[in-house]
């Protein structure tokens, strides 16, 4: 009997669209869980900042979204650069004025290798995507972020975890959960939540690169992990889900 399908994250018409006119940034925004976040914050008439490092792609994105009743920045950027994060921020404040939803979820992982054999330039690369580039989008995103907004950084049950040949991706994880938590604790007195998204085997195109034959038939769908994603931005702003740890029914892989 086939699996059933994920709840409908696409807004029903017979209701008013639940973050009408609020601004929302994500960083990988042309795949997976990215791409299926766009999705369902559009389908809720959210503004969107879609960044990427494919021009190309982001394009593609845009116009794929559910609604053309929303304002849509497409704009490329190496979250590893500082330079092109400044760049990011002066076009965004160029079109918005404040922003209230930031997702994190760019990020890499490598082929699966045991440590002696990990290049140093591909251990540089994961953490430099996976964890700087959450501090320096995070960092230049605050100044545009006011009490009752939302920061979501899409972290991986690699974050509590770990999983042999994947030291690279581990320690990025487990940084960024650090990172994570000590922000959530800095911005309570500004009333910022900060929510730790730790999905379990999800099918992405980064099984591609950590393990090409996983057994994509046991993972959740991008859009299961959307859904619930959403439900957590959408609380009421006197409740937040702090780590927000989803996983297959079937468990490990």
């Amino acid at each position: 009997m086939p699996a059933p399908n994920p709840p409908d994250i696409i807004a029903p018409l017979n209701r008013q669209p639940r973050l009408r006119n609020q601004v929302a940034l994500i960083t990988g925004a042309t795949r997976g869980i990215g791409r299926a976040l766009a999705q369902a914050l559009a389908a809720e008439q959210c503004n969107l900042i879609l960044t990427a490092r494919d021009e190309r792609a982001l394009q593609k994105t845009s116009r794929e979204l559910p609604s053309r009743k929303i304002t849509v920045l497409a704009s490329p950027c190496d979250v590893r650069d500082p330079h092109s994060v400044d760049a990011l921020f002066r076009g965004i404040r160029r079109e918005f004025r404040r922003l209230d939803i930031l997702i994190n979820n760019a990020g890499i992982a490598h082929p699966n290798l045991p440590l002696e054999k990990l290049p140093f330039p591909m251990w540089k690369d994961v953490l430099a995507t996976n964890l700087d580039g959450t501090f320096l989008v995070t960092q230049a995103a605050l100044a545009m972020m006011k009490r009752g907004a939302t920061i979501v950084n899409n972290l991986s049950i690699a974050a509590n975890r770990v999983f042999p040949g994947s030291a690279a991706y581990n320690a990025s994880k487990h940084a960024a959960l650090g990172l994570t938590n000590t922000l959530r604790e800095e911005l309570r007195p500004r009333g910022i939540r900060v929510i730790g998204l730790l999905p379990g085997a999800t099918d992405t195109d980064i099984w591609k690169t950590l393990w090409p034959e996983a057994p994509r038939r046991k993972m959740m769908s991008a859009e299961t992990v959307a859904h619930l994603t959403l439900t957590a931005i959408l609380l009421p702003q006197n409740a937040t889900a702090e780590n927000l740890e989803v996983l297959p029914t079937t468990g490990t892989l």
